[in-house]
């Protein structure tokens, strides 16, 4: 797989491809600069912050400064979904908006642009705030657009907000997420000091409602009891991200994307957070029991029992269906954040194999657990993303358990801020691929042969041009949600009809067909078989040539 490369290119990716050891999980190259040429399924960091961990936000309004032609994330292109509510009478992630700096801009800056587009989203809309971000050429040519926004929140009397995320701040989508976190909780988090009625009020950080999973969660929880004051940032309003600092506990799906909120809520306001995963019915039924744990309430345990042995009632059926066909069949993954590491919980649920796996844009700690952050070094580009210094708020902060309780709770085998990474429980042996490219998919494809692979829309279609079926696993194509029970059962019904539907085997790569003599374009010019183009070519050259004159014939002598 890694012949193909130069010297130096292969010294750097073989760190970053290693074969598992669950037991001693090796240390593995991650969260450093992809090789440029190598073709990477990753984001910039503009994506990040926009596109993943703000954007989904639906009643404030995004609006991205810069070229155009950086506004690709601004379309959501993830699925997340939002509810319009009886106070709000627009979904704003219907639309995208750019201030479409042109020639002009970009030499002579484009600030007043930006201004004038604040303003005028603001009379059109009316949002309750606006978020701004800047984008490569904005960050290169030093548009101060922060200042812009302080004076437009004077002006309108809205919150006004920008995020410095250029794409090219970090390694890859990563540095945007954390760019985003220091944003929404400098400018929306705990400015509203009103907490929800309800008992046992959770925030879920780290799941974004792709596909509706957000609302399978809710509706799970409520099944419960459990309260979501805040879900960030998945069909989540900015009152409510306000106001999650009233929360009791954080319960974290995607750590990658979100790790850094956590972290600062606790600091500041006491809330501590602790992993989940709502992927996968053990894993969902786990995670359910840790959450009931924490609150240590009988009537809360004895209902959250009660749920889960009625979902797993109607969930074992599906199971023992799919499992007839999909049973010792074997899948791959490379989706970034968490998911490469979640989903393998539901390929299990059904007997599959994860034969080999991978993030987009993890650090150390995500494949190979919490207890190596402190030998992970700080490196030029985490130095780039801010860091900033939380204290305790001295009004605010409100401890949610007494030194005791968390004493009983840890004694028991309760686990806070914990997460083990993803090698720990995969298979000795599996493959691990960090930032996988294009030409190591398709060896991938050719010596595991994997029966199905879950992957992005950058490789989908090259990984289906080898008639191996890739399931989307960013935007779920048109499916989901799969998150909770009801979701995992959509998720095996979507495996097993891809699996095992017979249009695979009628896919045959164009690069294996013989060739058509009818159709001799894009073989390239110099192939033999494209000897009448060159003619045809040649012949229009000369066409083009301006004709002799013919030699004018002797007159007659005498004429």
């Amino acid at each position: 797989m890694l012949k193909i490369y130069p010297s130096k290119t292969l010294k750097k990716r073989s760190k970053q491809m290693l074969v598992n050891d669950p037991s001693a999980p090796p240390e593995i190259g991650a969260n450093t600069r992809t090789v440029p040429g190598i073709i990477t399924q990753r984001g910039c960091t503009y994506a990040g912050c926009r596109g993943v961990v703000i954007g989904p936000i639906h009643d404030i309004l995004h609006i991205t400064h810069g070229p155009i032609g950086c506004g690709y994330y601004s379309w959501l292109t993830r699925r997340n979904l939002a509810q319009q509510r009886p106070d709000q009478p627009i979904n704003f992630l219907q639309y995208a908006m750019s201030t479409d700096m042109m020639e002009s801009e970009i030499i002579f800056g484009g600030e007043k642009k930006l201004a004038a587009a604040i303003r005028e989203a603001y009379e059109i809309f009316k949002p309750k705030a606006i978020a701004v971000y800047a984008t490569c050429p904005v960050g290169l040519i030093g548009d101060d657009i922060h200042s812009v926004c302080r004076e437009a929140k004077k002006e309108l009397g809205i919150n006004v907000f920008g995020f410095s995320c250029e794409g090219y701040k970090g390694v890859s989508q990563s540095a945007g997420h954390h760019i985003a976190n220091n944003g929404v909780f400098k400018h929306m988090v705990g400015l509203l000091d009103e907490p929800d009625p309800e008992p046992f009020r959770i925030n879920v950080l780290g799941e974004y409602n792709i596909g509706g999973d957000a609302w399978a969660i809710d509706t799970l929880l409520k099944k419960c009891g459990i309260h979501v004051t805040a879900t960030l940032s998945g069909d989540v309003t900015y009152d409510q991200i306000c106001k999650c600092h009233t929360a009791d506990l954080n319960v974290v799906m995607c750590h990658r994307s979100i790790n850094y909120m956590a972290e600062m809520m606790e600091t500041k306001y006491g809330v501590p957070w602790i992993k989940v995963n709502f992927i996968g019915a053990e894993q969902s039924a786990k995670s359910l029991r840790k959450i009931a744990a924490y609150f240590q309430d009988k009537q809360l345990t004895d209902r959250v029992e009660e749920v889960i042995a009625q979902e797993m009632a109607e969930l074992r059926p599906v199971i023992a269906d799919v499992k007839t066909r999909c049973e010792g069949k074997t899948a791959a993954m490379f989706v970034g954040g968490s998911r490469a590491h979640h989903y393998q919980h539901l390929f299990k649920d059904i007997g599959m194999l994860t034969v080999a796996a991978g993030y987009e844009f993890a650090h150390r700690d995500d494949y190979e657990g919490r207890d190596v952050l402190p030998s992970i070094k700080i490196d030029a580009d985490s130095r780039n993303i801010e860091e900033l210094e939380v204290e305790a708020d001295p009004e605010k902060f409100q401890a949610r358990k007494t030194p005791e309780q968390l004493a009983a709770l840890e004694a028991g085998g309760f686990s806070f801020k914990d997460y083990e990474g993803m090698m720990r429980e995969m298979r000795k042996e599996t493959l691990i691929i960090d930032d996988i490219s294009h030409h190591e998919i398709e060896k991938l494809i050719e010596l595991y042969k994997p029966d199905i692979i879950g992957s992005g829309i950058k490789d989908k279609f090259v990984i289906e041009k080898f008639g191996v079926p890739c399931k989307q696993l960013h935007s779920y194509d048109y499916g989901g949600p799969y998150a909770a029970f009801t979701g995992a059962a959509n998720f095996y019904k979507e495996v097993d009809r891809m699996i095992n539907t017979k249009v695979w085997q009628l896919v045959t790569p164009s690069w294996k067909k013989p060739a058509d003599p009818a159709h001799t374009f894009g073989r390239g010019i110099d192939n033999p078989a494209n000897k009448a183009i060159r003619e045809l070519i040649a012949g229009q050259a000369k066409v083009k040539k301006p004709a002799k004159a013919a030699p004018a014939a002797d007159a007659p002598c005498g004429e």
